[in-house]
């Protein structure tokens, strides 16, 4: 039987980083957000490259579920989906997948917001996920009565090995050592917008160093970031 991992994270994560490292075991087979053609298509957002992958995608929401409630295709017994909640603007959610286990990963505001800024057009706090992920945190506790799992990216950054082990231990999987490092450049797995978007993980080897220090925002990114802070300190109460 399949172990599906659903792998919930905002945009400027080490979620990219932590796929790497999942798709680094020789049991598991690793999806890149199945869901963005489809979000792309229906919510119309303005997203580098988003005609080319609305056009790579299958973006029938029930059938990328029947998919990704399946078997991958390369038979591994675990498949790590890497997701975004606010991509969920259809017909399907988190309370369609019982059938997964649920993670979650969450990062500083300030860090995601200097992060997406230099990436994309940041038009408003939404768009960086928090209060999607402190909803899902809520559906999935009362559904399964436990905590999910959630990992902060400078907690993890601290000490990426003892936290991985943590994190198999909540997913139910063993651990392994082969998830500390992984080959340099693209891999074939990646969405293609990963051209865009992976510039700093496809040069990459392994987790590196811990962040420095707290970006300085001003403006409407700090007041971007000021609105995420509730949620995010939230789910850090939780986090691992």
């Amino acid at each position: 039987m399949t172990i599906r991992i659903a792998m919930w994270s905002g945009p400027r994560n080490i979620s990219t980083a932590m796929m790497r490292s999942f798709g680094a075991r020789s049991d598991c087979a690793v999806s890149d957000e199945p869901y963005y053609g489809a979000f792309l298509r229906q919510s119309g957002e303005r997203h580098p490259m988003a005609r080319e992958i609305i056009e790579d995608m299958d973006c029938d929401w029930v059938s990328i579920l029947e998919t990704l409630a399946g078997d991958p295709k390369t038979g591994e017994p675990i498949w790590y989906q890497k997701h975004m909640p606010h991509h969920m603007v259809g017909a399907v959610g988190i309370e369609d997948m019982p059938g997964h286990r649920h993670a979650f990963l969450i990062r500083a505001p300030e860090r995601v917001v200097a992060s997406y800024r230099a990436k994309n057009e940041l038009r408003r706090p939404e768009v960086l996920g928090f209060a999607d992920i402190r909803r899902y945190v809520a559906f999935e506790t009362e559904r399964s009565g436990l905590v999910p799992p959630i990992v902060d990216a400078d907690r993890f950054m601290a000490d990426p090995a003892a936290m991985l082990e943590k994190l198999c231990a909540r997913l139910g999987i063993d651990w392994t050592a082969n998830m500390l490092s992984w080959a340099k450049g693209p891999h074939p797995d990646d969405g293609i917008w990963g051209e865009h978007w992976y510039e700093k993980v496809n040069d990459s080897t392994g987790f590196g160093s811990p962040p420095g220090p707290m970006p300085k925002l001003d403006g409407d990114y700090a007041k971007t970031a000021n609105a995420c802070r509730d949620d995010y300190e939230a789910l850090l109460d939780l986090a691992l």
